[in-house]
């Protein structure tokens, strides 16, 4: 049985860890050959490759910044030369610095907006020439259930989060008749190496908002990812899809 991404080559944005990981591995489950990228390439990052190198396909990591324009169209190029093409896009890189917006520092509200939201310009700017020559590509990019509805003391991670999916119904209307798609996913709460260090009550505090009575999983986004990445979504584009246990 053919696999769902095979041959097709996926550049995935911080991914070495937590739900950047879990799509990578989803993604090499179907065939996919992987290229992902990380602030910096450590131990972690390199256990990761190995993880997704067992899975059968070709994994590289590239030590990228992301919210930097010209280092990312650099690795972008290198990736090109590595694989030959790029099919997939996901940008999934972020960060979070919450604060009361009136406590917010300048730098706070940059930083965040640079990691989250103009490193999702960089690379769909970086790979899209690509894409259209070839007339194919999927590019899914993380937002939040807060770019929705908000949140007090997120005020630069809803921004960021919000624009991502403005982004991705821009790029899905820009983009569409050279055969590339552009969707978002707004997860809720998942529990991730970052909501396991929060304290119980609080944990207990958010499931109890959930209908479902529990967070979310990094291969529950990723299934939904590996869904918009293929061509089981071939005529999806421009959403976002919620993932938030009916929150």
């Amino acid at each position: 049985m053919k696999q769902l991404l095979e041959n097709k080559v996926a550049i995935i944005t911080g991914a070495a860890r937590g739900i950047g990981k879990a799509i990578a591995i989803r993604f090499a489950e179907e065939g996919c050959q992987i290229a992902f990228t990380d602030l910096v390439i450590n131990e972690q990052a390199e256990e990761t490759r190995k993880e997704i190198e067992a899975k059968g396909v070709t994994c590289r990591s590239y030590a990228s910044n992301a919210a930097d324009f010209d280092e990312t169209h650099k690795v972008v190029e290198q990736v090109l030369q590595d694989f030959g093409h790029i099919d997939i896009l996901v940008n999934n890189a972020g960060i979070t610095k919450d604060t009361l917006l009136l406590r917010m520092t300048e730098q706070q509200w940059d930083s965040v907006i640079n990691v989250n939201l103009k490193s999702a310009f960089n690379f769909i700017h970086a790979v899209s020439p690509y894409m259209m020559r070839q007339k194919s590509g999927a590019i899914v990019s993380m937002s939040s259930v807060v770019g929705i509805y908000g949140n007090a003391g997120q005020a630069n991670y809803a921004a960021s989060k919000a624009g991502i999916i403005a982004l991705t119904e821009t790029t899905a209307k820009e983009f569409g008749s050279r055969g590339i798609r552009a969707n978002a996913i707004a997860p809720g709460f998942v529990l991730t190496d970052m909501t396991a260090a929060l304290p119980q009550a609080t944990l207990d505090a958010f499931v109890s908002r959930i209908p479902m009575r529990r967070g979310g999983t990094p291969e529950e986004i990723a299934n939904v990812a590996l869904f918009l990445a293929s061509d089981l979504s071939s005529y999806v584009s421009g959403q976002t899809i919620q993932v938030t246990g009916a929150m």
